[in-house]
């Protein structure tokens, strides 16, 4: 009767280890968000340094500016991602709750 009350523990492990991969998958996002901007960000620059004399000025405003954005981008989605992981883990907290108090 007892064994029936219980909450299997590799039920546990299992929603603990799915929340920690989360967890990595949303951290490289965001660092491929950041990799990205950092390109568009590079190139401005290039374009800066090679093409001097031209109207080449647009294109490097353009590249800052999409630089900007993705940057602005990953932080937002790195956070709104954060929070939703963070309240799928209070629902794996009551997992191990429930577990541990009936053990």
């Amino acid at each position: 009767m007892q064994i029936e009350n219980k909450v299997n523990k590799d039920l546990i492990l299992r929603e603990k280890l799915a929340l920690q991969r989360t967890v990595l998958a949303n951290q490289s996002t965001f660092l491929s968000f950041l990799r990205t901007s950092m390109y568009f960000l590079i190139a401005g620059l290039t374009i800066q340094n090679l093409f001097t004399a031209g109207n080449y000025i647009i294109f490097e405003v353009i590249l800052f500016i999409i630089s900007g954005v993705l940057l602005v981008l990953g932080i937002v989605n790195y956070f709104i991602n954060r929070k939703v992981i963070f309240k799928s883990e209070i629902h794996v907290g009551d997992f191990k709750t429930e577990y541990l108090g009936r053990d």
